[in-house]
């Protein structure tokens, strides 16, 4: 059976008998974990299980995992991975030291998510760090320069690769200069193409060689000043031709409060805006059965990009973990040779 056009989320720390049957039924392309499914190792690689079952395949699972603010899987099962802006700040004294450092910062993400079962991060952050805006971005950015973003970003997919998981860009086309937090209002940028072309859109630029990228609900008046990013057709235009993206375009969560209309609606108009697939986070079934309804099955373009990205979940080489946990923490006290 052709999978759906959909990234779902669930309740709990276990699949029920009701979520199977209609996970069954709906047959997402992936899921998503949050902390409210995640126990421990052992139970979420039971979870991974238990949701690809309920597919028949080994659909991709997906987690929110850059370090700092944003890490669902903690201590004490797992480590505490420092922020973005860590890194950044080590790139100011060692550029060199910091491009390592992500690199082995993000493998070791890849091996500690594909242990339980996980093997999709939405990871890295290419947004700016934007002095004045929103704080929903802040230390979650490498920083303000492009170069440094666009630098540090490619190390970071690497370092997921390396380990076989496949990395998420976000929030495309940059959702550092917004001036309120999309998960509960509708951001909105005013720069003009020029600026931001310069600035907001270059990491996405740089690296739209990636085989995913996640949307920004996000007004940009210099592309569409009626409709959020995710929902535009010239937005999505602009990532595909401008930017250049001809990865996986995935919106955010369509359950945030950015977006307005009923459930139904928010997929159709994102998938004919040009999203591949959307994403629907919280795991409440009256929200996700008008997604499965509208969501297409993935054909065409979205089917070619939904493999690729697939692929990207092939292990690499050999890793001795321990050895890299001890470079990275050299690595991030200044101490190296």
């Amino acid at each position: 059976m052709s999978s759906r056009a959909a990234i779902f989320g669930l309740e709990g720390r276990e699949l029920s008998h009701s979520e199977r049957d209609f996970f069954r039924e709906a047959a997402p392309w992936g899921f998503i974990l949050f902390a409210r499914n995640i126990e421990g190792p052992k139970q979420v690689a039971r979870l991974c299980v238990a949701l690809r079952d309920a597919v028949g395949r080994e659909a991709p699972v997906f987690i929110d995992q850059e370090g700092g603010r944003v890490q669902r899987f903690r201590p004490p099962n797992w480590r505490d991975a420092p922020p973005a802006a860590v890194f950044g700040a080590l790139y100011q004294r060692d550029a060199d030291a910091a491009k390592e450092a992500v690199w082995l910062n993000h493998r070791l993400i890849a091996d500690e998510l594909r242990a339980s079962g996980v093997d999709a991060d939405c990871a890295p952050c290419l947004d700016l760090a934007i002095e004045g805006a929103d704080a929903v971005i802040g230390d979650r950015a490498f920083g303000a320069d492009v170069d440094v973003i666009s630098t540090l970003g490619r190390s970071a997919m690497e370092g997921l690769m390396a380990g076989g998981v496949a990395p998420v860009i976000k929030h495309v086309p940059g959702h550092g200069r917004a001036d309120a937090d999309s998960h509960f209002h509708l951001p909105r940028v005013k720069e003009d193409l020029e600026t931001l072309t310069q600035t907001d859109f270059a990491p996405f630029k740089a690296l739209n060689d990636a085989v995913m990228g996640m949307t920004a609900h996000i007004v940009y008046d210099a592309l569409d000043p009626d409709t959020p990013a995710t929902m535009s057709d010239p937005a999505i235009g602009h990532i595909r031709r401008e930017i250049g993206f001809d990865g996986l375009l995935m919106t955010d969560d369509l359950s945030m409060k950015a977006l307005t209309g009923s459930f139904a609606e928010r997929t159709e108009r994102s998938i004919r805006a040009g999203c591949d697939i959307v994403l629907h986070c919280n795991g409440q079934r009256k929200e996700m059965e008008p997604v499965a309804e509208a969501a297409p099955l993935l054909a065409g373009a979205a089917l070619r990009r939904a493999k690729a990205a697939e692929a990207a979940r092939n292990q690499g080489e050999d890793f001795d973990a321990e050895a890299g946990l001890a470079k990275l923490q050299t690595l991030l006290s200044g101490k190296a040779a």
